[in-house]
């Protein structure tokens, strides 16, 4: 069996999240519309017959206009340590500047680099090959794979493309692991892309979602989630007229909470405004809670 660390790289929203959920048929990472959704590397590991893949789900590299993206970007570059690397475009608009500024830190990169083009399904075919062709004189990738991750399309070729590359025999990890994530940090995650796909604009992405309590039983979790924001208007948002978007951001984390429990999930979600970084670290350790 062949194995390998494999990380998948690019700018903000050209769906690299989504492709590590495509390539693990199931809700890992979480996914919107706003840049840096993605904080932290994700591993996800896939496990068939012929191969083990962890994958590293990097937040997406930009140009960075505060502490958090600084922060952010250092993660990502972490991740051009790897085995092999994925280098992801949004096919759709094309290569820019803000790829080029990722490829030339990775052009003394010592392991395979393959290039991914994402996003297909919002391109005319001859455009694909349009993109292809130029982009095969411009670095000497390894590989180019054209994908749809949202729609699943040419993720086994990917897949068997990818496997050529593994440089290890034997497994890397023990086979029943799935992922780095705790289940609090998972549940975590699942209500802030609640938050933000249900906000849009209103809301920031630097909104913060804790798991203050999780208790499992037979047939029911029981879980309360902190979401933090930094301004009164802020919470008003997400509370709602009534309570009424706090409700719809509650019932959305449920169905994916409870088809990953298996079982009946009671979850309770409330506000608090903490207006900067030493409030909000006084406040947790007020309740003995550590992000994760």
């Amino acid at each position: 069996m062949k194995s390998g660390i494999v990380s998948i790289v690019g700018r903000p929203n050209v769906g690299k999240s989504t492709l590590l959920n495509a390539l693990l048929e199931m809700h890992l990472a979480i996914t919107s519309d706003k840049a840096q959704t993605t904080r932290v590397n994700i591993e996800g590991i896939y496990h068939d017959e012929e191969a083990q893949i962890v994958f590293v789900d990097t937040p997406g590299i930009h140009k960075p206009q505060n502490k958090l993206g600084n922060l952010l970007n250092r993660k990502s570059y972490q991740a051009f340590q790897t085995d092999v690397i994925l280098f992801v475009i949004d096919g759709a608009k094309g290569f820019g500047r803000g790829d080029q500024f990722i490829l030339d830190r990775m052009k003394d990169a010592k392991v395979p680099i393959l290039l991914v083009i994402n996003k297909i399904d919002l391109m005319k075919k001859e455009d694909i090959l349009t993109e292809l062709s130029k982009l095969q004189h411009d670095f000497p990738f390894q590989e180019m794979i054209p994908i749809s991750a949202k729609e699943e399309d040419n993720i086994e070729r990917l897949l068997k493309v990818l496997k050529q590359y593994l440089p290890h025999e034997g497994l890397l990890i023990e086979p029943d692991e799935v992922t780095n994530l705790s289940t609090k940090f998972y549940v975590s995650e699942i209500v802030r892309e609640k938050v933000l796909r249900s906000t849009r604009e209103e809301v920031p992405h630097a909104v913060t979602c804790l798991t203050e309590s999780l208790t499992e039983e037979d047939n029911l979790v029981s879980i309360r989630v902190l979401i933090i924001v930094d301004r009164d208007s802020l919470k008003k948002i997400l509370i709602g007229k009534n309570g009424s978007m706090l409700k719809e951001i509650g019932k959305q984390a449920r169905i994916d909470l409870e088809d990953y429990f298996g079982k009946k999930v009671y979850l309770e979600t409330f506000v608090k405004t903490l207006r900067n970084w030493r409030d909000q670290t006084k406040y947790l350790k007020e309740l003995g809670l550590e992000e994760e």
